[in-house]
């Protein structure tokens, strides 16, 4: 996933918002895909410059948080732009949500461990028994 900096958001939002050129052709100036110069000028709108700034930490969300944004998304009459902006949550990342817990329910929501499961417990057991066999 390519990440464009703070600057750049920036710059094609305020040459979007000076009103002389479609976000079509401003996609096609700058290389850019379309669809992100619009979430962009989107993000803006709905959320002020805040919205352009790259987040430094990664942020996680509890599973009563997710299953709120989702309720909500669900039973207000608000596009998702709207959603992700009220409650300051990227907009695919709800999809995403949404996705997992309809296809599996509030399990699939839970944080679940990444990656292969370390070795270390059973390195360190296999130390002691070595360590006390040339003790003795």
């Amino acid at each position: 996933m390519v990440k464009y900096s703070s600057e750049l958001k920036a710059e094609v939002v305020s040459e979007y918002l000076q009103g002389d050129i479609s976000i079509s052709l401003l996609s096609k100036k700058r290389n850019l895909p379309r669809i992100q110069v619009g979430r962009w000028i989107q993000n803006f709108r709905l959320s002020g410059a805040d919205a352009l700034k790259r987040r430094r930490v990664k942020r996680s969300f509890s599973v009563e948080f997710k299953v709120d944004v989702i309720n909500y998304y669900q039973t207000h009459d608000e596009t998702l732009a709207e959603v992700s902006a009220k409650f300051d949550v990227n907009s695919c990342q709800i999809s995403l949500w949404r996705t997992a817990f309809n296809q599996y329910g509030i399990e699939a929501l839970k944080p679940h461990p990444k990656g292969r499961k370390t070795k270390v417990k059973h390195n360190k057991k296999k130390l002691r028994k070595l360590v006390n066999k040339n003790e003795i």
